[in-house]
């Protein structure tokens, strides 16, 4: 692509950035806790970027509650985007598929909210340009379902209440999900999340100098099934506790498919199609691969990792609002 540009994808506990010639990187930031930081945290971010081109960003970070209204969030981090790149032309991302400038955004903040699995259904359209397809994104936190018909979005609803109803949307994801949401018969405690889970099973790798757990201690094997453990009220110095610990990480994945199952059904219901295609994404892609891998009938799979390489897929959001960015300039 000749033209070049940067996407922003702010949320409330990761940053992405990626430009439209297909570089992309994250980093964890915890807008929740730290608000006030965000105006340098995404200026140390991008700092390795060229500094003239142009940006588009999209956000969900407005959903912390450190904010108290949609409104509020998306003031807040329209103004530290602005003052961090002073100067620059920036653009937001709407859900009514176009970009707008800092003024209008904060003056649409529903329309700005949330509106990163718009732009990047909007931008993976294109790899199903004849009939219906569905693009899956799990990521560390949310899973989007988006319904897209011919290459283009055809959402049933536009605003993350409304799509929590429709299927379109489920809260949870491959990492930050706390198991209490997942288990019934578990402390209603911040024990444990699902990472421990996909850790314990091999799914993900063990990642000894992350301590953005529960406990603070680090994402490796023994922390993780002692952290599941606490869920249940066992320890390691307990009878039957690995049998304990094994069942309830099979809980956990049964339950999310089980959701899962049940929201496709409902979004493939509501628009009264099949998707003969599936587009996946996001840093939870591999558990989404497993699940469509069982629909009836199969689709074909469209692994944005293969297309687009795996970094840009962690950060597809980003990238695809950097693209469309970039085009919006010819």
């Amino acid at each position: 692509m000749d033209t070049n540009a940067i996407g922003l994808d702010i949320g409330g506990a990761n940053l992405k950035l990626a430009t439209a010639r297909g570089t992309a990187k994250s980093r964890s930031f915890a807008l929740w806790k730290h608000p006030e930081k965000l105006a340098a945290e995404l200026r140390d971010f991008a700092g390795d970027f060229e500094p003239d081109v142009p940006i588009g960003v999209t956000m969900t970070g407005e959903l912390c509650d450190c904010f108290r209204t949609k409104r509020e969030g998306v003031r807040h981090i329209v103004k530290a985007t602005e003052e961090a790149f002073r100067g620059r032309s920036i653009r937001y991302w709407t859900t009514d598929g176009q970009f707008v400038d800092a003024e209008a955004g904060c003056e649409q903040p529903i329309k700005v909210a949330a509106a990163n699995w718009h732009a990047q259904a909007t931008f993976v359209g294109r790899f199903a340009p004849q009939g219906f397809a569905l693009l899956m994104d799990m990521g560390s936190t949310t899973f989007d379902i988006v319904p897209v018909r011919n290459g283009v979005p055809v959402p049933v609803c536009k605003t993350d209440a409304q799509r929590l109803v429709t299927g379109e949307l489920l809260y949870f994801g491959c990492r930050r999900t706390p198991l209490a949401a997942l288990l019934k018969d578990a402390c209603a405690e911040l024990f444990s999340t699902v990472h421990d889970v996909h850790v314990l099973a091999g799914r993900s790798p063990e990642e000894p100098h992350n301590t953005d757990t529960a406990d603070g201690r680090p994402m490796t094997r023994e922390y993780a099934w002692e952290r599941v453990a606490r869920m249940l009220g066992f320890d390691r110095e307990m009878p039957h506790a690995d049998a304990v610990v094994t069942r309830a990480c099979d809980t956990v994945m049964a339950v999310q498919k089980q959701r899962w199952t049940q929201a496709v059904t409902r979004v493939q219901s509501l628009r009264n199609d099949r998707a003969t295609t599936v587009l996946v994404s996001g840093s939870g892609a591999f558990v989404t691969r497993e699940w469509v891998a069982e629909m009836t009938p199969t689709p074909q799979v469209i692994q944005l990792s293969e297309t687009l390489g795996e970094l840009v897929s962690h950060a597809a959001c980003a990238y695809a609002v950097a693209v469309l960015r970039a085009e919006h300039l010819r």
